[in-house]
């Protein structure tokens, strides 16, 4: 049982459940998420009870198994996810149904519990691979973004406490524009580092990309330096721009479309002229953004499964299952609703 936090703007707090003692950590990690981010009266308390079932489910049913809970990206509120490695649920409509349960003496609200009292919710599992979900809660009206949907997982390096890998995201008139930065090294200095990208991005986020770069690359000149990659989508096309060691790649249709790298170059310390790439979009197709610490060739045989989650889903399943440990990891994931 474990669980990894951090007080760093938007990191994703991470309860892995393999105890019953774990069921607690993530409804208090739920909750304080909750409370921290300013969600009104009960809703504290049912971000616990949402977390408390989800990893209720996964001692029961699941192995390796864990919940994530972070405020949104985009809007207001907080989204709790749970993913495992199986074995899978046979038959969702079933346990979707209220009281169900196979295990006797067991409540058995489980999914169908979590289901009612999310905002948003969202589910998808396979036999023999697992079962990924999604709730989020928002303030009465202010719902997310209902033409973009997003997803993210942002994790420290094994042990670390401090993370060097950050991202956001911005409405930008008719685009939606995202950032993943990866400060040199691990903890507080490359924290440091990606906390002056993200302030940086968000004084203008809705300018030409090879201008966001240019300005991250001024802001980070007293910082040890980081690698970045910006994003922006439209509904029928994306366009990147990066430096470093960041991935984009866009799926659709499941399957992969194009890989997307970086330019060689360290953003504060030596950058090339950026450039920036267009890619055509179909509808429905998502772009994932990813720094080092998940594995690259997760796309090069990636499961049909995998590549049609929708972007809160996919996030946490990239995260869970081509993360390396002893780099901080990050994933973004856009899509144009």
């Amino acid at each position: 049982m474990s669980r990894s936090s951090s007080t760093t703007e938007g990191l994703t707090d991470e309860i892995r459940i393999d105890h019953e003692s774990a069921i607690h950590l993530a409804a208090t990690a739920a909750r304080d998420c909750a409370l921290r981010w300013g969600l009104p009266g009960a809703m504290p308390d049912q971000a616990a009870v949402l977390a408390s079932e989800l990893a209720g489910n996964l001692v029961k049913h699941a192995s390796d198994g864990t919940v994530y809970v972070q405020p949104f990206r985009l809007g207001t509120g907080v989204e709790i996810l749970a993913v495992d490695r199986g074995p899978g649920i046979r038959d969702l409509d079933r346990a979707m149904a209220d009281g169900y349960t196979t295990t006797t003496g067991s409540l058995g609200a489980g999914l169908g519990a979590v289901r009612r009292i999310a905002g948003e919710f969202a589910i998808r599992t396979r036999v023999g691979f697992g079962t990924v979900v999604c709730a989020r809660l928002s303030p009465p009206g202010e719902p997310p973004s209902a033409r973009w949907d997003t997803g993210s997982v942002c994790l420290p390096a094994k042990g670390e406490r401090h993370c060097g890998d950050a991202c956001a995201v911005a409405e930008t008139g008719d685009a939606l524009t995202g950032l993943v930065v990866d400060g040199l090294g691990h903890g507080l200095s490359a924290a440091e580092a990606a906390r002056s990208a993200l302030r940086s991005f968000r004084t203008a986020p809705d300018r030409p990309l090879v201008d966001i770069l240019t300005s991250l690359h001024r802001s980070l000149r007293h910082t040890r330096g980081a690698a970045a990659g910006v994003l922006r989508l439209y509904p029928d096309r994306a366009e990147y721009c990066g430096i470093g060691n960041i991935r984009a790649v866009v799926l659709s249709d499941g399957d992969v479309l194009h890989r997307l790298a970086g330019q060689p170059g360290i953003v504060g310390w030596n950058v090339p002229t950026p450039r920036v790439r267009t890619v055509p979009l179909s509808s429905g197709a998502t772009v994932a953004l990813h720094s080092d610490g998940v594995e690259s060739r997760w796309s090069h045989s990636p499961s049909p499964f995998l590549l049609r989650l929708p972007p809160p889903l996919l996030a946490a399943a990239l995260a869970h299952g081509h993360r390396r440990t002893r780099d901080d990891a990050t994933v973004l994931t856009v899509q144009a609703v």
